[in-house]
């Protein structure tokens, strides 16, 4: 197993910030989805740090882990 460092920025004005929530479009969210998808793994994010809403992000930090 490898983990994988992200450094991610970000616009955050159509995001209901970084921490998946239920029937809101997340930064992590949509960035495990697509990760997920072009792995074909199911893994999960863990960020540094969080933004709320419409926030954005330079440099932001996430890792996770994949075979």
């Amino acid at each position: 197993m490898r983990r994988i460092r992200l450094i991610v920025s970000y616009d955050g004005t159509n995001y209901c910030g970084w921490q998946i929530q239920e029937n809101a479009v997340t930064v992590e969210g949509t960035l495990t989805d697509a990760l997920r998808k072009w792995l074909k793994e199911d893994i999960e994010i863990i960020g540094a740090s969080r933004t709320d809403s419409g926030v954005h992000a330079y440099g932001n930090i996430a890792v996770f882990d994949t075979n």
